[in-house]
């Protein structure tokens, strides 16, 4: 992704190269940050109640104060405007500011989207199981995401395109930026949020577009074997959408047809105002 504006709440648009943060700023000195990101369809960041309902959320986790909603809600607007795209990825970042000073700093950012989404998509991911023992902030979206990342490396380093993260007592959790799903039939199952997993705002959509897609859907605590024998597996999360899984571990998952990952990138497209061509 290429960073195509930068909003600090309270100063407003700001070149892209120009320092905006401080040295000696809690985010980067211990972590103390918040985040979230969404896509941008048509020039309208999706779900962007949800996503700022979660960025306070975060900040009360973490101990930071509650964010200015209707700043990032209008440093949104303004970051959609200044990046002169209308399709992107917008990310929020809620800080605690610099060392001692007790002035937290929030920005909006947007950014192009990655390239190659449609024919990964196309072609369907590869993921490598990766032990997880989930920490105290699980299911925040904090910027202690180093742990996140090494899992995404480690999978990545055994030819995989992402983690799948497994708890030491077998249950699927997550991926490091997605939420997962199985198909059984014409049941869908995706692991419930009684887990230490994050509340994945497409996962809350795709629950809501499940029954019109023909799927009814249980949420609760399954295996891997489970996974692995289920008739398709797939992914969710904003940037990336729904993103098919075609094998877990060097083991191939389900017949290759994703016909519900198709089903629900269709409706999600709808939802979001932006439906799939031809």
């Amino acid at each position: 992704m290429t960073l195509l504006a930068v909003v600090q709440l309270g100063r407003g648009p700001v070149p892209v190269d120009t320092p905006v943060l401080n040295a000696d700023d809690e985010g980067l000195l211990r972590g103390r940050a918040v985040f979230e990101t969404l896509r941008v369809y048509g020039g309208v960041p999706f779900r962007l109640d949800g996503h700022l309902d979660r960025l306070a959320a975060s900040a009360e986790r973490v101990g930071l104060p509650a964010p200015d909603r209707a700043g990032f809600a209008g440093a949104a607007a303004d970051a959609v405007a200044a990046s002169g795209e209308a399709d992107l990825v917008l990310r929020f970042l809620w800080t605690a500011g610099r060392e001692g000073a007790g002035a937290p700093a929030g920005f909006a950012l947007a950014s192009s989207l990655p390239t190659g989404l449609e024919e990964l998509r196309a072609r369907g991911l590869r993921l490598e199981v990766v032990e997880w023992s989930p920490g105290a902030l699980a299911g925040a979206k904090s910027t202690s995401y180093a742990a996140n990342m090494a899992a995404q490396a480690q999978a990545q380093r055994h030819g995989a395109d992402d983690a799948l993260l497994v708890d030491p007592s077998g249950a699927v959790l997550e991926a490091p930026t997605s939420n997962v799903w199985l198909r059984e039939g014409g049941r869908l199952l995706t692991p419930t949020l009684e887990l230490p997993i994050l509340a994945g705002i497409t996962r809350a959509a795709l629950l809501e577009l499940a029954a019109g897609a023909g799927y009814a859907v249980d949420e609760g605590v399954f295996g891997l074997d489970r996974l692995l024998a289920a008739d398709e597996a797939f992914l969710s999360s904003s940037v990336r959408e729904v993103m098919p899984v075609t094998a877990i571990g060097g083991e191939t998952v389900g017949d290759g047809a994703g016909e519900a990952a198709r089903a629900l990138q269709a409706a999600l497209r709808a939802a979001a105002g932006y439906p799939l061509s031809g």
